[in-house]
């Protein structure tokens, strides 16, 4: 509604607003009918108004700096924290920009070069050109050595050359995000991620997730105690930042930002499905020439709300990526729940219900013994495995059949052509003729799949 000069009480009010800025109403007039953006009109040209004790633009820099320091030093407290009170501090780096900064501030206090707290990696082979690289500086920069991974049996973990492509392409196939994305999830992220943790012995887990990265954020805390019964604490340092704070700082304190920024990419993942922001054919939902927002050497240029907006630093992420439910895909794998849980033991490693195949000759045994069997090929490491241990204990029991497991990410080639496995987990009835038959449904209830292994 419209403020007019003939209303006295919002008359006060704004004069007493006027007075906590530090200058008087005489500088500016009222409109009687002007629109809410209108109603406060400048008397004064803008060069007269240090003379009044105000200036909007020291007082916006100094109400960032302000802010800068405090989350600067809030940040810092907790990572203090983390470093003193914890064995194990590992942080788990992708070069994003709230990641630059957290390298900064781990560095600042010494926690880099002392190696009380160790960056971790996780090379997909499919990262950008830049990312290695940048990766290097900074480690030169801080004065330490991540520890990087990537999928299990190839032998760089940083993905440098075209030889290790070939090595992938391989192992794992091509096109094997384009055949199966939670396969490729499982092998090229959550699996290194995984084995990360666990090799690194992490009791704490350091990363970048800000309550305005969206909804399902929204209300985290700085620091989240490790559940009971086991699991990792996790600290969130950058909580209360937002996107804009971390550039600011980055600009203010010379903090090192991938390459792809100056691009058009505010967030950079596997380069096969990220795009700028805007881009071209408006695939990251925003249509425009790729570049026309960019960060160079701590400056903006274009409409930097495009990036900043709440929720929108990952809209050029994971573009025409689709879930097997037809959902769009907006998370890798890595930060969903229980991504970060490690395992110091085999599947169903103290089962009597269960049976170990060995190698692939024992698997062929099987099938040419003439007797029914139900086989699981699976990875330890895969939480869809793991989410169905308890309920492939009881098979055996509930089908009078022999039940045994394989593993299978150290034998991709073989479960590919003798037992119909492209993901994990693979259920497999073996017939009298030693066919291998597919569970196709993911409902892995016991009822389910014995309802499958006792009618196939």
């Amino acid at each position: 509604r419209h403020i007019t000069s003939s209303e006295p009480f919002a008359r006060l009010r704004l004069e007493q607003m006027m007075l906590m800025l530090g200058c008087g109403v005489a500088g500016f007039q009222l409109a009687s009918f002007a629109p809410r953006s209108a109603m406060l009109v400048p008397h004064q040209p803008r060069a007269l108004l240090p003379t009044m004790g105000m200036d909007i633009s020291e007082l916006i820099e100094d109400a960032k700096k302000s802010r800068l320091d405090h989350l600067e030093a809030q940040a810092m407290d907790a990572l203090k924290v983390a470093v003193d009170q914890f064995e194990n501090v590992v942080f788990p780096n992708a070069m994003i920009v709230g990641d630059c900064v957290i390298t900064h501030l781990l560095g600042k206090i010494g926690a880099l070069e002392s190696g009380k707290a160790k960056v971790m990696v996780v090379d997909t082979y499919h990262l950008f050109d830049e990312t290695m690289p940048f990766l290097a500086d900074v480690e030169a920069k801080y004065n330490f050595e991540a520890e990087v991974f990537g999928p299990v049996g190839l032998t760089s973990a940083r993905n440098l050359s075209p030889e290790t492509f070939a090595e992938f392409d391989k192992k794992y196939g091509a096109n094997l995000w384009k055949e199966d994305i939670e396969q490729y999830d499982k092998v090229c992220k959550v699996e290194p991620f995984q084995r990360g943790l666990k090799t690194l012995g992490a009791d704490i887990m350091i990363n970048g997730r800000r309550r305005d990265h969206g909804a399902e954020r929204a209300y985290i805390d700085i620091a989240e105690i490790a559940p009971i019964g086991g699991g990792l604490a996790k600290l969130n340092p950058l909580a209360y930042w937002t996107l804009e704070d971390c550039f600011d700082y980055a600009a203010a304190n010379g903090v090192p930002l991938h390459p792809s920024v100056e691009r058009g990419y505010p967030s950079q993942g596997d380069a096969k499905d990220t795009v700028p922001v805007p881009d071209p054919d408006g695939l990251s939902g925003v249509t425009g020439e790729a570049g026309a927002v960019r960060w160079v050497n701590g400056e903006w240029f274009g409409d930097k709300a495009i990036w900043l907006d709440y929720g929108s630093e990952r809209r050029g992420r994971f573009v025409n990526l689709v879930n097997k439910d037809g959902s769009k895909k907006t998370e890798c794998g890595i930060h969903v729940a229980g991504a970060e849980k490690t395992f110091d033991r085999d599947l169903w490693d103290n089962s009597e219900n269960v049976i170990t195949l060995g190698s692939p000759d024992e698997v062929k045994a099987l099938k040419e013994s003439g007797k029914e069997s139900v086989v699981v090929v699976y990875a330890p490491w895969c939480q869809f495995c793991q989410a169905m241990e308890d309920e492939y204990t009881k098979l055996a029991d509930a089908t009078g059949l022999p039940v045994y497991k394989f593993r299978g990410d150290e034998e991709r080639e073989f479960v590919s052509a003798e037992m119909n496995t492209k993901s994990f987990p693979t259920i497999n009835k073996i017939s009298v003729a030693g066919d291998a038959i597919k569970y196709e449904s993911e409902d892995r209830s016991v009822e389910a799949m014995a309802a499958f292994a006792t009618s196939a």
